[in-house]
């Protein structure tokens, strides 16, 4: 009975611990707590730190007690009655609770011990990465540079203040199983209280009391531990939300700037090392330099390509073959900065530029390649312009600005002519770009009307390229909806699969645009219909033409490294700044060139192949002379032809002068000067007249007909030996060649000023002569006057015809008839004849009396007359009986040579009329010789030089060559030739591209 009631009190000892093991909660003071509850306590205090655990997951909580099953605790069991016999139980206590403190230290030291074995275990799984040291970029390693990781860890909290905000569960877990073993039944715990069965009533209920308290410390142990577990969790969770927000926001943004700033660094490096290598470059190609003219010097791809398109900027546009050469062609609405893009690419401020006003007005080629000096130069010229030197970047700007005006045609604004520039220094990116007039939308005044529709073409031909790579410039300072040139570009490339876009002038966008995420629409192109390859976005200085270069490299780097743009990647890295785009303007355009050129070469060779088998079959037996080749044989023609007027003899010269002058004076010496003074009634007043009237022609009217006259002979010689034909030798091609130089010659040829003056001395010495020395001259003065009146008979004799009509043998022979007017006319002749029968030396102006009487004798023969027809009648009447009474008094002086040499003294024969007509002929042989002697000896040469000059003239204009030698012969040579020059040309920058690859 009393084993049974120890073990029924025992049981229920036992049902109540376990049930308060269960999960009921009670907060207990630390002050009610026993001695022992209150070092357990106090030992796993929260406040106190632990060791970080093992993680394993990041949010699994660990702890001993996830291993331990909970036993029901076995208790001794107890005897509440009195027990006289003696026991030492207090003593047994003593020592069991010494041992109950030092497992709890020891516990805590080895807890301690634990956690840094574990860690070490931890430290130890991690594996060792610096094999795999080759797989992370070498930046990575030098990140601790820029990124402050020692910053960020102490910013972290650390593993104590983690470790501080729950107990030491795997502490509470051990020191509650050692309580457990202490009072499981066989223990020693177990086998005192055995022994003390019988102790005193007092030791029972003290027993009793300890019981209660581990009961409490239990209970307190699993409310510790459950709160422990909260906490742990609450931390956790609220810690994974903090660390996930700290990692969305503000690493996120740290990282991007410390990115930001790393790409920056590496950037200067890399400008560093590029600039090192140019310096070096630079060197090396000084030290090439010294032994150019010991050796050939081996020209760059970019050279012999950029000489490809010289080529193919000269051929036929309207011949078969088409030009699909890559290009880069920078397109851009007016002050868009497409300038200032290329004078960034080419590192010189090298093209005009103007406020607000179309400065590009002609396409620009220009080459950029690498050399040891920054220097410029055209194609078409040797003067190189140093581009450090801002005297030689001004020289070449106006240089531009001339060739532009100078291909303009007047009437016009822009021209599709273009011009060739080459751009060389250290480390210049290798590419061909064509730099195009502004587009518009409004034609201004001072345009010409077609300029916008011009420009439109301009750039479309250059555009429709299908390996033409498109360089679209848009201003992003302005609206994009102003913008023109993006409609233009996405008809071109619909697909947007060789076009490059670039916005410029960014910061005056991003200080001015409201909304910064337009400027991404615009950099993204989803603002506008177009497509593009890549975009870019530059800044090309503050609007001042005085920046240099290097200013402006400063400040758009100083820009986006503090551009919100960057920041909130709007823009990436590798879209910004000109030397970016550089670079993949470069890769695009060399990669369009190794992917098209081949196929253009095997184009041209076809073309070649039907050149000249057209050429065979039309002209086998002539050689293939191209344009230029032509005109330098017709140059040399017309030089030698020139030459041949030398060859003119004397003789030849003066009959033609001394006839052609004649021709020129002779009216003027018969009606102004023999008839008048023939009408005098002696010789003395005769010859004054002569004398006088031959004084004023001399002085005023003579030796500028004389002059011309041999200016005329000049022409019509050298035009006879101009276009006379050859013979067999004669080829037509020439033939308008010859004729534009002869007329060009002529019109800029003038005679000696001084020709006239010395002339006229020698006409006036001449006139002034009467003496004729011997008969031959005698006869041959009487022989020209009567070839001279007989001329001038024979004209009066056509008048007077054209004034009557038809005599009557024609009317009977030929059926023509007089009309009324040439009947009145014969009539009144008639009538004027039978009055000079009457008076055969009637003077010759006819008395008003003798008018009326004729006028009334024709009246009565019913024929009406007014007295103007009658004084026209008259006077062609009197004339051929005046020039018929000469002729026969040039008869009679035949015999008078005798007399004159008397002075015709007691003679009835007068012929000073013979007289006035050898000095006449006497003047026409002297200024014949003189006019000779110029020719030869000065106007000649001067022709020549001027001959020399239009040829010159005409070489360096490719207009006129085209439009004086024309024909399909020409034009067949010609793309002949530029057809087999491009193909070599072609063929070598080939073999060399195979070559550098």
């Amino acid at each position: 009975m009393w084993r049974a009631g120890r073990a029924a009190v025992a049981c229920e000892v036992c049902q109540s611990l376990v049930k308060h093991s269960s999960g009921i909660q009670r907060n207990v003071p630390l002050q009610k707590l026993h001695l022992v509850s209150r070092s357990i306590y106090r030992s796993h205090h929260p406040a106190l730190k632990l060791q970080r655990p093992q993680l394993r997951t990041p949010f699994q909580q660990f702890s001993s007690l996830t291993h331990l099953s909970f036993h029901k605790l076995k208790l001794s069991p107890i005897k509440y009655g009195y027990q006289p016999r003696r026991n030492f139980w207090p003593a047994r206590l003593a020592a069991r609770l010494l041992k109950l403190r030092y497992i709890i230290l020891g516990s805590a030291v080895g807890g301690g011990y634990t956690a840094k074995k574990t860690f070490d275990e931890w430290k130890d799984m991690i594996p060792d990465l610096s094999d795999y040291k080759w797989i992370v970029p070498d930046f990575i390693w030098e990140i601790d540079e820029y990124i402050d990781l020692e910053k960020i860890r102490k910013a972290l909290p650390s593993s104590e203040d983690l470790a501080s905000l729950a107990p030491d569960l795997d502490k509470i877990t051990e020191s509650l199983s050692l309580l457990k073993d202490f009072f499981t039944a066989g223990s020693p715990g177990e086998t005192a209280f055995r022994a003390t069965d019988h102790g005193s009533e007092s030791d029972k209920h003290y027993r009793k009391g300890l019981l209660g308290e581990l009961i409490l410390l239990q209970q307190q142990i699993q409310e510790h531990e459950e709160e422990a577990r909260r906490a742990a969790g609450q931390y956790s969770t609220s810690y994974a939300q903090q660390k996930r927000k700290v990692s969305d926001k503000e690493k996120i943004d740290q990282l991007q700037e410390e990115l930001l700033h790393t790409q920056l660094k590496y950037q200067r490096i890399l400008e560093r090392l590029e600039k090192e290598n140019k310096e070096l470059r630079k060197l090396v190609l000084q030290k090439d330099d010294k032994g150019i003219h010991h050796r050939k010097l081996k020209k760059s791809l970019i050279d012999m390509y950029s000489e490809v398109l010289d080529v193919l900027s000269d051929y036929d546009a309207s011949y078969n073959t088409q030009d699909h050469l890559p290009r880069v062609v920078v397109v851009g609405d007016q002050s868009a900065g497409k300038t200032s893009v290329l004078e960034m690419i080419a590192q010189a401020r090298i093209f005009p530029r103007g406020s607000g006003e179309m400065m590009t007005r002609s396409p620009v080629k220009v080459t950029l390649s690498e050399g040891p000096h920054h220097v410029a130069l055209f194609k078409d010229s040797s003067r190189e312009f140093d581009l450090t030197k801002e005297e030689d970047l001004a020289a070449l700007r106006h240089e531009i600005e001339l060739r532009m005006r100078k291909n303009v045609k007047e009437g016009c604004t822009v021209s599709p002519e273009t011009i060739s520039l080459n751009v060389k220094g250290p480390g210049l990116q290798r590419m061909v770009l064509v730099d195009l007039p502004g587009v518009i939308n409004t034609v201004t005044s001072g345009m010409a009307p077609d300029t916008k529709e011009t420009i439109f073409s301009i750039s479309k031909a250059y555009m429709q390229n299908p390996n033409a790579i498109i360089l679209c410039i848009q201003d992003g300072s302005v609206d994009a909806e102003r913008s023109i040139v993006t409609d233009l570009v996405s008809q071109m490339d619909p697909h947007g699969r060789r076009t490059i876009f670039v916005l410029t002038k960014v910061d005056l966008a991003e200080k001015n645009v409201a909304s910064p995420s337009r400027i991404q629409q615009i950099i993204e192109g989803k603002l506008f219909p177009m497509k593009a390859l890549g975009y870019f976005a530059v800044v090309t200085g503050k609007g001042n033409s005085s920046e240099s270069i290097e200013a402006i490299r400063e400040y758009e780097e100083e820009f986006f490294q503090n551009s919100k743009l960057l920041k909130t990647s709007m823009l990436k890295a590798h879209q910004v700044t000109t030397r970016n785009l550089s670079l993949a303007v470069s890769d695009c355009f060399w990669k369009m060139v190794r992917e098209s050129v081949e196929q253009q070469a095997d184009s041209f060779k076809a073309t070649r192949f039907n050149l000249e088998t057209e050429w065979k079959n039309n002209y086998p037996r002539l050689r293939e002379l191209d344009r230029n080749e032509l005109f330098e044989k017709a140059k040399n023609e017309i030089l030698d032809e020139v030459i041949s007027l030398s060859q003119v003899t004397p003789k030849h010269w003066e009959e033609i002068l001394q006839q052609s002058l004649w021709e020129r004076v002779s009216t003027h010496v018969i009606e102004n000067i023999y008839l008048p003074a023939a009408q005098t009634m002696n010789s003395g007043t005769f010859n004054t007249t002569v004398d006088i009237k031959l004084k004023q022609w001399t002085d005023k009217q003579l030796p500028n007909k004389a002059v011309e006259v041999a200016w005329e002979t000049l022409q019509e010689e050298f035009s006879r030996f101009m276009t006379e034909p050859k013979g067999k030798e004669h080829d037509d091609i020439f033939d308008k060649l010859k004729e534009a130089v002869k007329e060009e010659s002529i019109k800029r040829h003038k005679w000696n000023d001084f020709a006239e003056d010395s002339l006229r001395v020698i006409q006036h010495n001449a006139l002034e002569d009467r003496s004729i020395s011997d008969k031959q001259q005698w006869d041959a003065a009487i022989y020209f006057m009567e070839e001279a009146l007989q001329g001038r008979l024979k004209d009066t004799e056509n008048a007077i015809e054209n004034m009557i009509g038809p005599d009557w043998k024609k009317r009977w022979m030929y059926w023509k008839n007089r009309t009324q007017e040439q009947c009145v006319h014969n009539e009144t002749k008639n009538e004027l004849e039978k009055m000079l029968k009457v008076n055969d030396e009637h003077p010759a102006y006819l008395a008003s009396d003798e008018i009326t009487t004729v006028r009334k004798n024709l009246e009565s023969r019913g024929v009406e007359v007014d007295p103007s027809l009658i004084k026209d009648t008259w006077h062609q009447v009197y004339r051929r009986h005046f020039l018929k009474t000469a002729l026969n008094h040039c008869n009679l002086c035949r015999r008078g040579f005798y007399y004159y040499q008397r002075h015709f003294i007691d003679s009835e024969l007068e012929c000073n009329d013979v007289v006035l007509f050898w000095r006449i002929q006497r003047m026409l042989a002297i200024t014949a010789n003189t006019l000779r002697q110029q020719l030869t000896n000065t106007e000649v040469r001067r022709l020549e030089k001027n001959v020399k000059e239009v040829l010159e003239d005409f070489a360096e204009d490719g207009e006129k060559k085209v439009k004086l030698l024309t024909g399909k012969r020409v034009q067949l040579a010609e793309d002949l030739k530029k057809v087999r020059e491009i193909q070599e040309k072609l063929d070598a920058f080939i073999e060399a591209l195979h070559q550098e690859k």
